[in-house]
């Protein structure tokens, strides 16, 4: 394990935006008011038609680090800016890669608590505060069979103030480079939807992956939600039905690649999740529209689950 003490300079935060200008503004002031502040600033466009370049200009003298600025020329979905935010980041020689969504602001220790952590864990998760102020649940186990979150694992922190996690979010996870070497980049065949999840599950097979007692995000865009008490269940769209269906079939060659693919177990899993979707559609969304979305993602994730000549994404240069 490497314990040197954590360097500010060795991370670089990595933003995925598309269309969401005034949002990436609230984020960027709130990494100019950091302290410490992180080596770099990477923000990946996915080929964004509004002012989102003219405002990332405008912070390059203020934000006080080095903004590093990729406009794509399509949209490749978050999946398809976090793989290319890692690999620049990684290009770069990034030591800490910490991954987040255009939605969020940093809070001014943030960068500190979690570097707290960079001497004992190389894949950390930090907690997060919701639109309205109030401490978000982030689902951190997956039952792993099943592929699907355990959406009531204990929410309660012990002395130690971390627990355990086999999952990963994008919306704050902060990774080291020897994992990203091991595991590769993240899938941008995904698009949307599991891909942290998955990638947050090869990095705990690599390391121990925790998530810590630490608030380090706030999100700065309200989502309609349906509050169940412990955790809430948010608003969709119908992208995120099809590709939440579709997208079953990549966790399932990733699980067959690593030898856990259990037929019945992961066919629960998949039907949960339709379940889950319906529910969704009903109580948070007040509809029955948009369930033809959830069939066509089974369609054609049954015609991806089918191709034997699928791989996964490949180590990088170097790693295991």
């Amino acid at each position: 394990m490497n314990a040197r003490a954590f360097d500010p300079a060795s991370a670089s935060i990595v933003i995925v935006t598309f269309n969401r200008s005034h949002l990436l503004s609230g984020l960027l002031t709130s990494i100019r008011a950091m302290d410490p502040k992180p080596g770099r600033v990477i923000v990946i466009d996915n080929a964004s038609v509004d002012d989102t370049t003219a405002v990332v200009d405008g912070f390059r003298d203020s934000i006080g680090t080095e903004i590093v600025y990729r406009r794509l020329e399509t949209n490749t979905g978050g999946s398809g800016g976090f793989s290319e935010g890692m690999r620049t980041a990684y290009d770069l020689g990034s030591e800490w890669i910490w991954l987040m969504d255009d939605d969020v602001e940093v809070l001014p220790d943030g960068l500190a608590k979690m570097g707290k952590w960079a001497p004992r864990f190389k894949s950390i998760q930090g907690r997060r505060y919701d639109y309205d102020g109030s401490e978000f649940y982030w689902q951190y186990r997956i039952a792993e069979r099943m592929g699907i979150p355990i959406p009531f694992a204990p929410s309660k922190f012990d002395a130690s103030g971390f627990k355990e996690m086999n999952s990963g979010c994008f919306e704050g996870m902060f990774i080291h480079r020897s994992i990203v070497q091991r595991i590769g980049l993240p899938d941008p065949r995904f698009f949307i939807y599991w891909d942290d999840q998955m990638y947050g599950w090869l990095a705990s097979r690599q390391t121990t992956a925790v998530i810590v007692d630490e608030f380090v995000l706030r999100r700065t865009r309200e989502i309609r939600q349906w509050d169940m008490g412990i955790r809430h269940m948010n608003a969709s769209s119908n992208a995120y039905r099809y590709y939440i269906m579709r997208n079953r079939a990549f966790i399932k060659h990733y699980y067959r690649t690593h030898r856990v693919y259990h037929p019945v177990l992961f066919g629960l899993g998949t039907a949960a999740t339709f379940a889950k979707e319906l529910i969704r559609l009903f109580f948070v969304e007040r509809t029955v529209r948009g369930t033809s979305n959830l069939f066509r993602g089974l369609r054609d994730g049954g015609r991806i689950g089918r191709d034997r000549t699928w791989q996964p994404m490949p180590a990088l240069e170097g790693g295991a």
